[in-house]
């Protein structure tokens, strides 16, 4: 019988895509408010992997990463897509979003993203959301899986998921996680 133990912790990490800047500055402060200090902020880069989000939000896209300095139990994702999905609805303008949030979290060995679209390789996890695997760690890099999005699967963002692996890391190490005070 397997024993059931409490999971590492785990670091969140956030996407934002949009079309107007200020409207993603205001979400961020709420979701600093929420979560605690950021302890990453990617520069500002064009989103063009897919023209999805366009007819809602407009033109031309961009999408910036954010890591979190305190780290979560993994069973809080559910939660946290609850509250991303909030904020989006209290900055849409005439049923328009203007910002989209995806969060995730970040562990050892894999970035899981939260989403309330079911598919054949999704978790449930409560309330309509889903855990969606999209990396896995293996010979010392994170690799993409076939379903993971395009974008998941740059050499760029590649990279920055390998560097922010090891904040987590040595987070994980000191035991440095300002919720544990």
């Amino acid at each position: 019988m397997s024993k059931p133990v409490e999971p590492r912790k785990v670091k969140l990490i956030l996407s934002a895509i949009y079309a107007d800047r200020s409207s993603w500055l205001a979400l961020l402060a709420q979701l600093e408010q929420k979560f605690g200090a950021t302890d990453y902020s990617s520069k500002e880069m064009s989103f063009d992997y897919t023209h999805y989000y366009e007819e809602e939000m407009g033109g031309p896209l961009f999408r910036e990463f954010v890591s979190f300095e305190s780290l979560l139990a993994p069973g809080e994702l559910a939660g946290i897509k609850l509250f991303t999905n909030r904020l989006e609805e209290t900055a849409a303008r005439d049923g328009r979003r203007k910002v989209n949030l995806d969060p995730g979290y970040l562990a050892l060995d894999h970035l899981v993203l939260a989403t309330g679209k079911p598919a054949p390789h999704s978790i449930y996890l409560a309330e309509g959301i889903y855990a969606d695997l999209h990396l896995i760690y293996e010979s010392g890099a994170f690799s993409p899986l076939p379903w993971t999005y395009p974008d998941y699967k740059s050499e760029s963002l590649l990279g920055l998921m390998n560097r922010l692996r090891e904040v987590l890391k040595a987070s994980l190490k000191t035991g440095a996680n300002p919720d544990d005070d």
